[in-house]
């Protein structure tokens, strides 16, 4: 009966980690979603609540750290429940960056409102944020199902995530080649989009772990990962005398 019990706990405690990165994941997806809200808005109050929200993500990343070490050094866990704490502590942590890269957008949110910029420019930031977000919320439903045999899906997608920034990295150049008084915003749009890049790299970080959790292999490396834009130059006789 002592044994039943025991185990009984352990699959509580195992459930409780998962249901805060839950938790986490729901969070993060709505601090990006808000950021984004906000920069194409120049929303400062909706930019301050972002920024204040991080709070919560730090928080439940020490919390499950916190947990997660506890409970591997309480329940000495092998094979596969190793691999699903040590797999919630990587998830965690990437939740976390996510939430980061969702406040320094809602930090930058003033810096962009004081030089207006055309609204394609905020379009291919909403289509770049979409992106990512999808990818995110998809990884989140494989984690929580661990259906992992559509997880391909995850690469493919951020192939996408790169090639659009690459084409936005592209477009805000030309937009301050033609006038260095876009310099400033643009330059900050440059950061956001590369802040909204990154959500997507952790999502493809996030599915990595859960492969590994659910198969206890590695997933192939197929691909390097990165966008195109080291491979833009802008040639010096197209600047503005």
């Amino acid at each position: 009966m002592q044994s039943l019990h025991i185990v009984s706990a352990y699959d509580e405690e195992l459930k409780y980690l998962s249901k805060r990165i839950a938790a986490m994941g729901g969070h993060a997806e709505r601090m990006v979603e808000q950021a984004v809200a906000a920069l194409v808005a120049a929303d400062a109050e909706l930019a301050r609540k972002v920024v204040g929200d991080d709070a919560v993500l730090d928080e439940g990343q020490r919390e499950i750290d916190d947990k997660a070490i506890l409970l591997i050094a309480k329940r000495q866990p092998m094979a596969k429940d190793l691999r699903e704490i040590v797999g919630v502590i990587r998830i965690s942590a990437d939740l976390e960056r996510v939430g980061d890269l969702a406040k320094n957008v809602a930090k930058r949110v003033a810096s962009v409102a004081d030089g207006r910029q055309p609204t394609s420019l905020f379009r291919g930031i909403e289509a770049l944020a979409d992106l990512a977000l999808t990818q995110l919320k998809e990884v989140l439903d494989v984690y929580a199902s661990r259906s992992v045999d559509t997880i391909s899906f995850v690469r493919d997608r951020d192939d996408q995530i790169d090639a659009m920034y690459t084409s936005l990295f592209r477009e805000l150049l030309t937009y301050m080649m033609e006038d260095p008084r876009n310099i400033t915003s643009c330059t900050h749009l440059l950061f956001c989009a590369k802040n909204i890049e990154r959500i997507g790299d952790h999502a493809t970080n996030i599915a990595e772990t859960i492969y590994y959790i659910v198969t206890g292999e590695q997933m192939p490396a197929e691909r390097p990962k990165g966008d195109k834009t080291d491979r833009i130059v802008i040639q010096a006789e197209a600047l503005p005398k």
